[in-house]
């Protein structure tokens, strides 16, 4: 069947939207003082608000699914349309223009989840769980980092051991974004601690549902509890839900890991506004331009976004030429973050005493949750001396660190001795 053109496929998406969503406002220009001054690195909600948000979110992709527009460059063979990049942008910029749910509980699931499943799932768990994660039924995290394991993935501990065709999953994650409305996540899990730590894991799909799994919020230093810590106590996992070969869930985690970069490196934050775009506003307001200090700061300021920008336009267009991006996404997100650290020291060094007082002045105080929110950032997705070490041997050709899995000999991860 032949693949409708880019002008037909888009009458059909602005005649779906015409007809089930109202076309944005115009947008009214930014005036110093006037509305919200809400600005934080992560947008942080009440549970009830939510759960609110969520089941709009679940609404609106269900309708565009069932029109042809919720999976519309995945394989026919599990619910998608499997039409070219092409058709996903175009129907993405007529959306862009429609006051639509916001999609972003699904950004995990979809955009790190999904791929995995897709990549490295049974046929079972194929057919079982990409159309309806596509078409919002389902909602899925990610099960990664641990208190003892975070950007050192491999570390961690939840062990899995195998009982018949079933595995029993016992440990803890921790930092799980959407972990409380989440139907189902992936985890990594130690199955064989004789091997070397990146050789004994394994992946699996988990029902976030099963008796065993209990999901604690984590209060942030914000205030907000945007994360949560997952614990598994004996949870049974089915082996046709295991994600690849017995111990090869460094490759599946991989994947994913490869996906939330991206995620990060290209994303902004903020609650969905112009974060860089308001502190130009403000350093205009507090007369930055006229102290030469300050305005050095700021131009080196302005460079480096311009700089992060023009990296993350390299990378959208190597995947739009149906390339894999390279180096890029590990650059993106160790300076995105480091942007945000600069933006931070800026804001400090412009309201001093009013970033941590509260004088009830528009455009000050507000400004403590995007600091507080930012070192956050620095750790999520790989900390920013992983991300350093990443580029130091993958793009400049530098020796790897020394490790447990760098030379022949390792410990045993359940006695402490050395093994030859």
């Amino acid at each position: 069947m032949a693949h409708p053109s880019i002008e037909e496929f888009q009458a059909q998406a602005l005649k779906f939207l015409e007809a089930n969503a109202e076309r944005k406002a115009a947008e009214k220009k930014f005036v110093w003082g006037e509305g919200s001054d809400k600005v934080s690195m992560f947008e942080e909600k009440d549970r009830s608000s939510e759960r609110r948000d969520v089941a709009k979110a679940q609404e609106w992709r269900q309708k565009k699914y069932d029109a042809g527009f919720g999976w519309i460059t995945g394989p026919e063979q599990f619910g998608g349309r499997a039409l070219p990049a092409a058709h996903q942008r175009a129907y993405d910029s007529v959306e862009s223009k429609f006051d639509v749910p916001n999609q972003g509980c699904f950004t995990i699931g979809l955009g790190m989840v999904a791929p995995t499943i897709l990549a490295h799932g049974s046929d079972l768990a194929r057919q079982s769980y990409l159309q309806k994660m596509w078409r919002g039924e389902i909602i899925g995290c990610q099960l990664f980092s641990e208190p003892g394991a975070g950007s050192d993935l491999a570390s961690l501990s939840t062990k899995a051991e195998r009982d018949g065709d079933e595995w029993i999953i016992t440990g803890q994650k921790v930092w799980t974004s959407g972990a409380h409305y989440s139907d189902i996540g992936e985890i990594i899990a130690r199955t064989d601690v004789n091997l070397p730590k990146h050789k004994g894991l394994t992946g699996f799909i988990v029902d976030m549902k099963a008796p065993g799994v209990e999901i604690r919020p984590l209060r942030q230093m914000t205030g907000g509890a945007s994360f949560n810590e997952v614990f598994f106590t004996e949870v049974r996992v089915r082996d046709d839900h295991r994600l690849g070969d017995v111990n090869n869930g460094w490759n599946v985690a991989l994947t994913t890991l490869m996906n939330e970069r991206a995620a990060i490196g290209a994303g902004g934050g903020g609650g969905g506004i112009n974060m860089f775009a308001r502190v130009i506003e403000m350093a205009k307001f507090y007369g930055v331009p006229n102290d030469p200090v300050l305005r050095d700061e700021l131009a080196n300021l302005i460079i480096k976004n311009r700089v992060a920008a023009f990296n993350n336009q390299r990378a959208l267009d190597k995947i739009k030429a149906g390339q894999m991006p390279g180096p890029e996404m590990s650059m993106a997100k160790l300076v995105g973050t480091d942007n945000m650290r600069r933006m931070g020291d800026f804001l400090s060094h412009i309201l001093g005493a009013k970033l941590v007082a509260d004088s009830g002045e528009w455009g000050t105080y507000a400004w403590s949750q995007l600091i507080l929110g930012t070192p956050g950032g620095r750790i999520a997705g790989g900390s920013d001396e992983v991300m350093r070490n990443i580029l130091a041997e993958r793009v400049l050709g530098l020796p790897k660190d020394p490790g447990i899995d760098s030379t022949s000999a390792f410990k045993d991860l359940k006695t402490g001795t050395q093994k030859a």
